[in-house]
């Protein structure tokens, strides 16, 4: 949906929420008090009155949005604007974008959608032939660390660890440098890179029946017990982007991105980015605004309000 189509659909306040009372009904009103799934709209209150038990159900109770103090406009225009593009929105800039006062509540928006966004991948496993390794992403250093002396390499303060997997299947005749073809994708902010640690990762995010591709890692010791195959080589620098060329790309992209549109982000915020970037990327080739619409009113966040220090 481009930008003049968005405006056309949803030109005020009063057209999103009959939008979204519209794809509510659609998905069904469950009591959250009884279970019932019979209701009757009260016009005057904008909200549904459950038959058996007259509980009453907002238009954003159960959503992504419960319980926000702002208009649903602005939502949906953050929806739109996460969506139509494959880079990102800081939130300033949002907030810029929305006339908004306060940056506050446009940066609780933001990552109360990428959350949702995470929740919606985290139901799915990867399979087939899967492409594994990790990513070290720059971020600010935590308060309890400014102090000591600055490591260097992978153990440094400022390189939060990621865990990279990614659908890889071979091309036959590919005319393109890069002979596979990629699928779905997930990045995971992991504390350290223990083979324990990875393991459990690889057991939540990828089906069993799968092959993994990956370097001679030790860690990567007990993935024959994991999965069907585990093929495992040592890679020289030069052969990386042949080995595990989608791996690479997705790090490389991630960390352009980062860079470019929010500079420098905390540790602690790494995994919400993430999530925004690997849902754009499993569906870049659908209608990312719907798919985003139908996991904001399926979800209910799990980011919590905090006092956000710039």
């Amino acid at each position: 949906m481009n930008l003049i189509s968005f405006t056309k659909q949803f030109p005020n306040e009063e057209s999103c929420r009959q939008h979204l009372k519209e794809q509510r009904e659609k998905q069904g009103i469950v009591c959250s008090k009884c279970g019932c799934v019979h209701h009757y709209w009260k016009k005057n209150r904008n909200e549904w009155q459950c038959k058996k038990c007259g509980h009453r159900t907002t238009l954003t109770s159960g959503t992504v949005m419960h319980g926000t103090k702002l208009p649903i406009i602005y939502w949906y225009i953050a929806m739109h604007l996460l969506t139509s593009t494959k880079k990102s929105f800081s939130a300033l800039e949002m907030q810029r974008q929305l006339g908004h006062n306060r940056y506050q509540p446009i940066w609780e928006l933001m990552h109360k959608l990428r959350n949702v966004m995470g929740q919606r991948d985290a139901e799915y496993q990867l399979c087939g032939s899967i492409e594994l390794d990790e990513g070290f992403f720059s971020t600010q250093r935590d308060e309890t660390e400014k102090d000591k002396p600055l490591k260097a390499g992978r153990g440094s303060q400022k390189k939060a660890k990621v865990l990279v997997m990614a659908e890889s299947t071979p091309v036959e005749g590919s005319k393109m440098n890069i002979k596979k073809q990629v699928g779905h994708i997930k990045m995971v902010v992991i504390p350290n890179l223990k083979a324990s640690t990875i393991d459990v990762e690889v057991v939540d995010n990828i089906k069993k029946e799968s092959s993994l591709i990956t370097d001679a890692s030790s860690s990567y010791v007990h993935f024959k017990n994991l999965v069907n195959e585990h093929v495992s080589q040592v890679i020289e620098p030069k052969e990386v982007g042949k080995v595990l060329p989608w791996v690479h790309i997705v790090i490389s992209n991630a960390k352009r991105l980062l860079l470019d549109i929010y500079h420098d982000v905390k540790s602690e915020f790494l995994q919400s980015y993430l999530n925004e970037f690997c849902y754009k990327f499993n569906r870049r080739n659908m209608n990312c605004f719907e798919c985003l619409m139908f996991a904001a009113l399926c979800y209910q966040t799990e980011f919590k309000h905090i006092s956000y220090r710039k």
